[in-house]
């Protein structure tokens, strides 16, 4: 039928831009929090476009569930604008007639959120924490990044590298700071590589540099001059990797009945459910009074969306915390955004017999 092509690809057009304004904005975020990072030693320079990915993929049903929403309010809301609805409902059509239209087009949408929420951004969660894990397991000198004072994991040395060399087997400029019995010691080298000796020890291997060691405050240092030094690494024992509740599968959520398994499984299912239920709501709420202002029907949407987003938060924080059954965080935000569907849906159906009437 031609108005629900025409309504769907309006949606559909609407809908890239959207997403794609919504997918820069985090992605930007994420970089730049990432990044942060980065130049702290915190990760390698490496990992920011693995956990990039990661995070934008765990980000993505929250996305899509904003992208149905703002495509289906944002394209009647000029069809008002524009008074195409006005002929729509001169012509016989009920606000009820663009309910189909919107499902078609929010439908697969949905169905993709819930893949998303409840299969894609559990892994994507997991592969996060364990590359983030596998970091923090890396000795002090696998994580130093070039330009930043790293400091060691029992806070007894401080290495920093200026850059690396241009064949990228060494570091250039090697500072080290240590302290050991009272008496501080510091190295500078020309050049510094690490190595692997056959029994597994690592070793910071320094040419062509100097080390000064004394006791501060006094004057009695001693100064050294080496070709080559070598380092130790000390090693130290990796924590046991914990996974988090946002990185459990959702067949062991379903296994296992804890709170804390409740709380994040109502998440999941609740961020497919809003989408559809947001998409409908943007059918009456697109309607535009001209004398309210030409934006205030955005701004109610707006925030229409967070408090139904809160609330999702709130309820999912009480059933973790055993306050309200389960049945009941499933349930009782949906159904009362469900009667503001239902409350809207009624009063804009009841101007529609009053267009009718004033356009004849």
């Amino acid at each position: 039928m031609l108005f629900h092509r025409a309504l769907r690809r309006e949606f559909m057009n609407t809908g890239v831009v959207v997403f794609a304004v919504l997918l820069m904005i985090t992605v930007t975020t994420q970089l730049i929090r990432m990044l942060g990072w980065a130049a702290q030693g915190v990760i390698p320079p490496d990992g920011v476009l693995i956990l990039l990915g990661l995070a934008a993929l765990r980000y993505l049903p929250i996305l899509l569930a904003l992208t149905v929403f703002i495509s289906v309010l944002t394209t009647l809301t000029r069809s008002y604008r524009d008074s195409e609805m006005v002929v729509w409902f001169v012509s016989g059509r009920s606000l009820l007639s663009w309910i189909r239209p919107v499902l078609s087009f929010s439908l697969p949408f949905i169905f993709t959120i819930a893949l998303l929420s409840l299969v894609l951004s559990p892994w994507a969660v997991e592969k996060a924490d364990v590359y983030r894990h596998q970091i923090e397991s890396r000795d002090d000198v696998s994580v130093i990044s070039p330009g930043v004072f790293k400091e060691s994991k029992q806070a007894d040395r401080v290495y920093f590298v200026e850059k690396l060399t241009a064949d990228l087997s060494m570091v250039a400029n090697v500072f080290v700071h240590s302290k050991q019995n009272g008496r501080a010691g510091v190295m500078v080298a020309a050049r510094g590589y690490a190595e692997t000796v056959a029994n597994g020890d690592r070793f910071l291997v320094l040419l062509n540099g100097r080390r000064y060691e004394g006791q501060p405050g006094s004057a009695d240092y001693r100064v050294t001059e080496f070709e080559r030094y070598a380092v130790r690494i000390e090693t130290h024992e990796s924590s046991k990797y914990i996974p988090s509740i946002s990185s459990v599968p959702t067949l062991d959520l379903l296994r296992d009945r804890t709170p804390s398994h409740h709380a994040e499984l109502t998440w999941r299912v609740g961020i497919p459910v809003s989408a559809l239920i947001l998409s409908l709501i943007a059918v009456p709420m697109s309607f535009v009074n001209p004398r309210a202002g030409r934006s205030l029907n955005l701004i109610l949407a707006m925030l229409l969306y967070m408090v139904y987003s809160n609330l999702l938060s709130v309820f999912q924080s009480w059933v973790g915390q055993g306050r309200i059954p389960i049945w009941l965080g499933w349930t009782a935000v949906h159904a009362a955004m469900l009667a503001v569907l239902a409350f809207l849906l009624w009063r804009r159906q009841s101007v529609v017999p009053l267009i009718r009437r004033r356009r004849k």
